[in-house]
């Protein structure tokens, strides 16, 4: 390249409006070649130049660090992956954004005996909040003999997301949800009700899996606004009296209702009752959950055993 259509640091700084400082930086990293040195050995940059330091300036407004800006420049791969890191920071920093807000509108709409109420709860619970208390609440309740797979299923289908754009009273229900998991301790061992003797075998993934069918069955009679389980009913049972290797009978039906009975507990409840609330829209029909169907069976259970006694 011919010295009249080379620039020196300061004019290129000018053309790109930036600062002598800036390109010196950059050239310092490596991110900005030069195209040679003057007689006196002062830099000189050509026009490609401007175009790399104008691109340069573009990924820096997008906050990428120097060494990502310098990967970006030379893979195109390196800039997908860049940008798509940025996206789901700046996802996660609206969503602690929405989070603040609702919770602020919490605040502001309530009694001042209310607003200290509401203040300890939602202090313990992070912005955006995040589901580990809960996950780590039900890997307490649940045997500890499940598959790795078959617990994280389970887990997953329990934990709700909380809501993208929350309301005020999602974010107070959330918070009620993460302060009941992180204190909540059970009265009874729901997760293995005694229809055997203690020595008997039982095996706990056989009733999950079972469960998980019947609760998806559940979960399509209850969208369609059948009044009684169906064939849901008829899983649910199966699920406990084979992973206790007993046959689903009149009398096992009976045992199970009372023992689902003597097993409740008012924590998971409570779980549920919020679950619910957290995933119901605001003008729409209640959400179905695990746990909405798990007690839309046992009330068709309950109903079927009293017509049975009538």
């Amino acid at each position: 390249m011919s010295p009249d259509v080379m620039w020196s640091i300061g004019e290129l700084a000018e053309r790109a409006g930036t600062t002598v400082k800036s390109v010196r930086f950059y050239s310092d990293r490596g991110l900005l070649p030069e195209s040679g040195r003057s007689s006196g050995g002062h830099r000189r940059y050509g026009p490609e130049a401007l175009d790399r330091l104008r691109l340069i300036r573009s990924l820096r407004t997008l906050d990428l660090p120097v060494p990502e800006v310098g990967r970006a420049l030379e893979h195109e791969s390196a800039l997908e992956d860049a940008v798509a890191r940025q996206l789901r920071e700046v996802g996660s920093q609206l969503a602690a954004l929405r989070w603040r807000e609702a919770a602020l509108h919490l605040l502001q709409d309530c009694t001042p005996a209310e607003r200290a109420d509401r203040l300890s709860l939602i202090g313990t619970v992070a912005g955006p909040p995040d589901t580990t208390v809960m996950a780590r609440f039900w890997r307490r309740v649940l045997p500890p003999r499940l598959p790795a797979a078959l617990l994280t299923a389970v887990i997953d289908a329990a934990v709700p997301e909380p809501p993208a754009d929350p309301s005020p009273a999602q974010v107070l229900t959330f918070a009620r949800l993460h302060a009941l998991t992180a204190a909540g301790r059970l009265s009874v061992d729901v997760c293995r009700p005694d229809l055997r003797d203690p020595g008997d075998d039982y095996r706990p993934a056989v009733l999950y899996q079972g469960l998980g069918f019947a609760y998806e069955l559940a979960a399509a009679e209850m969208a369609k606004g059948a009044s009684y389980a169906g064939e849901s009913l008829d899983c649910f049972v199966a699920a406990h009296a084979d992973s206790r290797g007993l046959q689903d009978t009149s009398e096992f039906r009976h045992r199970l209702g009372y023992v689902l009975d003597q097993t409740a507990d008012p924590v998971i409840d409570r779980y549920w009752q919020l679950t619910t609330e957290l995933a119901t829209p605001a003008d729409g029909p209640p959400a179905i959950t695990p746990g909405s169907a798990h007690a839309w069976l046992r009330a068709t259970l309950d109903a079927q055993l009293a017509d049975a006694a009538a």
